[in-house]
């Protein structure tokens, strides 16, 4: 795909956007607002489903909406509030672990860097994205399974790597795609750039793409 074609297809899929679900840490943590509450929804999110996450988000987040009040609950009552997502016991003493530490080390502010962010044990880059630009709607660029195999499969980048092709797109996207490209693809990727069997002859950017590794489509 020639580069310059990135914001055509950009605008044809954000046409298309508003009949797609929207990803659970885009709806800001189920209707919460606020960097603390995005950054909680995320960890939750990783590897599992949408639907469980919105429950666990709502039901933590009915319980502490902020650092100060949620080290005031025990790991036991966390975990109750978000089973059943996946590794729930550890993705509790993260919790705990990491509003213990913006309390003692950030005067309770959920940092608004990457750099910073990743400091925090239990944040990886993509979690650290999502914060910076859904929280603070600073340029961050989140890249997850969804953003990594439709960047490769559109032939925008050659990466191997979900991080790979983070710096890879920090370099190509223009910046203001960057924080509206993952809640984008990952929309995109659910319903219709699947990862086995995507829905070709129903997708919006189909003259744009060089199907890279696909092998069968419907």
């Amino acid at each position: 795909m020639k580069a310059g074609s990135i914001g055509d297809v950009i605008h044809l899929l954000e046409r298309d956007f508003p009949s797609w679900e929207l990803p659970i840490v885009s709806s800001l943590a189920g209707g919460h607002s606020g960097p603390f509450p995005i950054l909680i929804s995320t960890i939750l999110s990783l590897r599992t489903k949408d639907e469980v996450t919105a429950g666990a988000t709502e039901r933590l987040l009915s319980l502490a909406t902020t650092p100060e009040k949620m080290v005031t609950l025990s790991e036991k009552e966390i975990i109750s509030a978000i089973y059943p997502v996946g590794f729930y016991r550890n993705k509790a003493k993260t919790i705990l672990r990491i509003s213990r530490e913006l309390i003692e080390r950030f005067a309770s502010r959920v940092p608004d860097t990457i750099e910073q962010l990743l400091t925090l044990k239990g944040v990886g880059r993509k979690t650290a994205n999502l914060v910076v630009a859904l929280g603070y709607h600073k340029d961050g660029l989140c890249v997850d399974t969804h953003v990594h195999r439709i960047s490769n499969r559109l032939g925008y980048v050659k990466t191997k790597t979900p991080e790979e092709t983070e710096y890879a797109l920090r370099k190509k996207l223009p910046r203001r795609y960057w924080a509206h490209y993952n809640t984008l693809m990952v929309a995109f990727g659910r319903h219709i750039c699947l990862p086995v069997s995507p829905w070709c002859s129903r997708c919006p950017v189909a003259c744009y793409c060089e199907r890279v590794n696909i092998t069968r489509n419907r």
